[in-house]
């Protein structure tokens, strides 16, 4: 009977107050939620410490009354759990260090693909919060940063594009860039990988 229960009246029911329903939840959901982060991460132990925070962060956001029905719910835990990923890839940035050695060994530049799918996924979520703050800025701002970074125009085609000065063009970049690092301050951001 619990199977047939739609995700989102749980939820409801959740919120109300029915502390059974997000362990109906958890329990719909598990294998495929689990498959999903140990598909990203290769290690149990961690599969099961990013699977618990997930719905951690999930029964917080829920009590919080932050969550909106606006698409399913297991699309929004996947989510969560997929920016857990990629935090703990920040975090601990697993990528191989290669120190001195007396001899050469060219297996240690050989590539572990589940690295390359690791950078991969960082470098999308950089991407992704990078072009989200972009569009926070100022038009002109925006106009600029654009020219300059993905165009690789220069300041003087960026003032002939634009019809303002050179230092016009530059003092927006300027801006563009100091309220960029506000932002990424504002959200704790982390865009290395």
């Amino acid at each position: 009977m619990e199977a047939q229960i739609e995700d989102s009246l749980l939820v409801k029911e959740y919120i109300n107050g029915n502390e059974r329903a997000i362990g109906v939840l958890i329990k719909r959901h598990n294998a495929r939620l689990t498959g999903f982060i140990y598909s990203k991460v290769g290690d149990r132990e961690l599969t099961e410490d990013i699977f618990q925070d997930t719905f951690m962060k999930v029964i917080r956001t829920l009590k919080r009354g932050a969550y909106s029905e606006e698409g399913k719910f297991l699309p929004w835990v996947m989510r969560i759990a997929h920016n857990l990923i990629i935090d703990h890839f920040r975090k601990n940035n697993r990528m191989p260090m290669f120190e001195g050695a007396d001899s050469f060994n060219i297996f240690s530049l050989m590539g572990d693909e589940r690295l390359n799918a690791e950078k991969q996924l960082i470098k999308d979520q950089i991407d992704s919060d990078l072009a989200r703050m972009i569009k926070e800025l100022p038009e002109d701002q925006q106009e600029v940063l654009q020219m300059r970074i993905y165009k690789d125009m220069s300041f003087k085609e960026i003032s002939d594009n634009t019809g303002v000065s050179i230092n016009t063009a530059l003092g927006r970049m300027r801006y563009a860039l100091i309220n960029l690092r506000k932002l990424v301050e504002a959200n704790s951001i982390v865009l290395t990988n």
